[in-house]
């Protein structure tokens, strides 16, 4: 199983950014994906998650508003649209496939992803 995450970058505080997770070697239909990200020194936390059809969202209340997850079943790929970011948003960005949104939101997935740096200036 692979999950390619890319998008990441440097961007000025206000700006957007869009992460792609392209997976491969597992029926990506069939899992709930989830956005985590970790800043230096800090634990890895979660951020958004998707159910398997891509009809339910989740979100942590620090991103609320400002970040949209969202999925192509089709493309095996799920995405992270982050807009009016904050240099507190500033971290490395995993994507994971997990068993359900309940182990997605407690940070634990079946497989996870390599990760993209965010870095948001001030």
């Amino acid at each position: 199983v692979q999950l390619q995450a890319s998008g990441g970058g440097l961007v000025q505080a206000g700006g957007s950014l869009r992460l792609s997770c392209a997976a491969s070697g597992l029926t990506f239909s069939n899992y709930p994906m989830g956005w985590f990200r970790q800043a230096p020194g800090k634990e890895r936390e979660f951020v958004a998650a998707i159910t398997w059809g891509g009809s339910v969202s989740f979100y942590a209340d620090s991103v609320k508003g400002r970040f949209t997850i969202s999925r192509d079943n089709a493309k095996n790929t799920v995405y992270l649209q982050m807009n009016s970011l904050k240099p507190e948003d500033t971290a490395f960005y995993y994507c994971a496939a997990g068993a359900n949104i309940t182990s997605l939101k407690t940070v634990s997935a079946f497989y996870w992803g390599q990760g993209t740096q965010v870095t948001v200036s001030s």
